[in-house]
């Protein structure tokens, strides 16, 4: 589904009255019509009290407009306006003006006393409209505002809010101080990403997209900087099998990981390559524990290498792991890497030279050195790569070499979650989460890479294109689902799908097995194996589906 901002959302209203002639008291008529439609769904027989709650602008015009309608539908309704009807301007203006001459109820809102007087009246309501601010708001709501606000949510009615709900940033979803806690809301013509994303999520209830009249040319391909992913995504590059076919050809997945009591998140890793359809996948991980892995695994195979003292990756590693991508069709590194990054930074220090990789440093420099030159060394054979877990932990020293790669035209896809993506750009978590999808553009322009954010509501972004997903659920909160996770790109990769299209597809793919799995299971105990378990079937039901023409 296309998602879209506030900014461009105003500009398509401006360009429908510019060049199609349509004014913008029709498209507040449609809204508003639109908008009793759905209070009529959420209160149920006529008769019954409905409060709408309006603002000064355009988002209070629909209110008005909804008034009439439903009181000429039979409601009981009563506006609460923030404005005495001269001080309304506009369309907003017209629309209050025929809501007085038709006798309707007008409380106006202005002292906290007034809003204290409005408790009764909405707790007797139905339901509550909220037609406050809309997407124009982009500062926090203070006041009498605020105060209205508070009083709503504490009454516990069903709300339908108008286009967002009031104090949510219809963009980024970051919540402006207060917020309206929305049963339903009826978004204009576009659903608008702030929606969909946490934890501006937790107030949009159910989300419908209005048809206000928007002519169907007035969206451009250029104006898609937003996307909400759905199944095309996943029938993209679900494609069925040909019959004359081998292993090789559905690609070769390395996964660079394990160390001490870690050895699980490379095996999750491999494995969620194989069942997302790799031909075949390798693990490289320290020599002493390539034992442990061998009993541990059968469809996949192991690269063991030189290790540090501490049974890890690192310098003494590099010579060996460059031999090992050789031949490879994809990368990932990370899961269960351990180690530590060099308090040295790695630069100005000579160790050995090896011909194929240049100068390695001296043994016990850092796994930093080591995740660096494993990058660089992708784009230098055109590998696709994906850095996760205690690989981001180790880059997180210096992030300048992901964009370095990237502009030298390594394929590089990361997936922090919030306290990872807070380390690379040197922010606190809690700030990550209050503008997910600002933070993950953030990472993306400083790093080069297609970014991942992890989480609920995991955001893809990549250039101008930022992608939400809805699928995933709280059970997946378990130990090794990032790991199947960074597996599942790993194949798509693999088989040679973009970068952009494989990060979609895998993460919307990821969370609905989840979401399967709950299905039949419920939440509380779900495992990073039950998703494993449910990829083969799933992806297998999408292939032959039509593609998105969004998908990359």
């Amino acid at each position: 589904m296309i998602l879209v901002s506030a900014e461009t959302m105003k500009r398509l209203d401006r360009k429908a009255e510019r060049d199609y002639g349509i004014k913008g008291i029709v498209l507040m008529e449609n809204a508003g019509r639109a908008v009793s439609e759905a209070v009529k769904r959420e209160a149920g027989a006529s008769g019954k009290r409905v409060s709408i709650v309006c603002g000064r602008g355009n988002n209070g015009g629909d209110g008005f407009v909804s008034a009439r309608h439903l009181k000429n539908s039979g409601f009981d309704v009563i506006v609460f306006s923030f404005s005495r009807i001269p001080g309304i301007k506009g369309d907003a203006g017209i629309n209050a003006r025929v809501w007085e001459k038709m006798g309707g109820v007008i409380r106006v809102i202005s002292t906290s006393r007034d809003v204290k007087d409005s408790v009764s009246t909405l707790k007797h309501s139905s339901v509550i409209v909220d037609a406050m601010f809309g997407i124009g708001l982009s500062k926090e709501i203070e006041g009498v505002y605020k105060e209205m606000i508070e009083a709503i949510n504490k009454v516990s009615k069903p709300l339908v809010a108008i286009d967002v709900p009031s104090g949510i940033d219809a963009t980024s979803g970051r919540i402006l101080g207060v917020a309206m806690k929305a049963s339903r809301t009826v978004t204009m013509a576009f659903a608008k990403p702030g929606l969909f994303v946490y934890p501006a999520r937790d107030f949009s209830g159910k989300v419908e997209v209005a048809d206000i009249g928007m002519p169907v040319g007035i969206f451009s391909k250029e104006d898609a900087k937003f996307h909400l992913l759905d199944d095309s995504f996943v029938a993209s590059v679900a494609r069925p099998r040909k019959k004359n076919t081998h292993k090789g050809s559905y690609g070769h997945t390395l996964v660079i990981g394990g160390s001490i009591g870690k050895t699980g998140a490379p095996y999750m890793a491999a494995m969620g390559a194989m069942r997302a359809g790799a031909g075949l996948a390798t693990i490289a991980l320290p020599k002493s524990l390539d034992k442990v892995m061998s009993e541990k695994i059968v469809e996949v195979m192991t690269c063991p290498l030189p290790e540090t003292a501490s049974s890890t990756l690192g310098d003494i590693s590099i010579p060996e792991t460059v031999k090992a991508m050789k031949g490879k069709t994809s990368v990932v590194i990370g899961p269960g890497l351990g180690g530590s990054p060099s308090p040295l930074g790695g630069e100005g220090r000579r160790g050995t030279h090896d011909p194929s990789f240049g100068w390695v440093p001296r043994h016990g420099s850092g796994v930093f050195d080591y995740v660096r030159r494993v990058v660089e060394k992708c784009g230098d054979l055109k590998i696709p790569v994906v850095i996760d877990a205690d690989g981001l932990n180790a880059i997180s020293e210096d992030i300048s070499i992901l964009k370095e790669a990237s502009e030298k035209g390594g394929r590089i896809i990361i997936t922090p979650h919030p306290g990872e993506a807070a380390r690379l750009l040197g922010v606190s978590a809690k700030e990550v989460q209050s503008d997910r999808i600002g933070f993950a553009k953030k990472l993306f322009e400083k790093t080069g890479s297609t970014v991942i954010l992890k989480g609920a509501g995991t955001i893809v972004a990549s250039g101008e294109k930022v992608f939400i997903n809805p699928t995933g659920n709280p059970g997946m909160a378990s130990a090794g689902t990032g790991d199947v996770l960074s597996g599942i790109i790993g194949a798509f990769l693999s088989q040679g799908v973009p970068d952009v299209s494989s990060a979609c597809a895998a993460v919307y793919l990821h969370g609905l097995c989840g979401d399967e799995v709950v299905k039949r299971r419920g939440e509380i105990g779900l495992l990073a194996t039950d998703i494993l378990n449910e990829l083969p079937a799933l992806i297998n039901s999408f292939a032959g589906k039509s593609p998105s023409r969004f998908a990359d």
